[in-house]
């Protein structure tokens, strides 16, 4: 079993909270926009998986790739920033789920949590944790917990980390 931790949207700030509660995850997967310095902090914590951001600049492009496909205990995932959700997804993001699909996506960008099957592609759970930075629109800032283990993905959480000044 993996515990991950789940954010995204951070533009530069790293509310010091989410090292708290991702102290028992075993990764922790940021789903883009990390801004200066999230990345290298995260990494230092904890092993960490993501995606760049339409925010990132070319030395987080250098080292975070525009999605990320992989296998998490027996899971498929793919994971990237702008992706939308079931009746919504980006027109790109739609082409790539016709050619194949997981059983777990992963996006941000839209600030907006949001956690759903899509019952049209055989329920693939879409994750997006909304945002924990302080740039955007977002009411409250969001981070997901979840287990993945044997092939299901379990014990999803989320944590609002309180209001957010609007900022846009």
């Amino acid at each position: 079993m993996k515990r991950i931790g789940l954010l995204s949207d951070t533009h530069g700030y790293l509310d010091p909270r989410v090292m708290e509660y991702f102290a028992r995850c075993d990764e922790i997967w940021h789903a883009g926009d990390f801004g200066d310095g999230v990345a290298e902090r995260l990494a230092a914590f904890k092993p960490l998986k993501g995606v760049y951001g339409n925010i990132d600049g070319p030395e987080l492009r250098r080292d975070y790739p525009l999605d990320q496909r992989f296998d998490c205990e027996g899971v498929t995932v793919w994971m990237t920033h702008v992706g939308g959700y079931p009746g919504r997804y980006d027109r790109r993001v739609k082409k790539l789920l016709e050619a194949g699909q997981p059983q777990l996506f992963v996006c941000g960008h839209s600030h907006i949590l949001r956690i759903m099957r899509d019952t049209k592609r055989g329920g693939m759970l879409v994750i997006n944790p909304g945002a924990v930075g302080k740039a955007g629109f977002q009411r409250v800032k969001t981070i997901v917990r979840f287990a993945v283990d044997a092939g299901k993905v379990g014990q999803v959480e989320v944590i609002e980390l309180g209001t957010q000044a609007k900022t846009v």
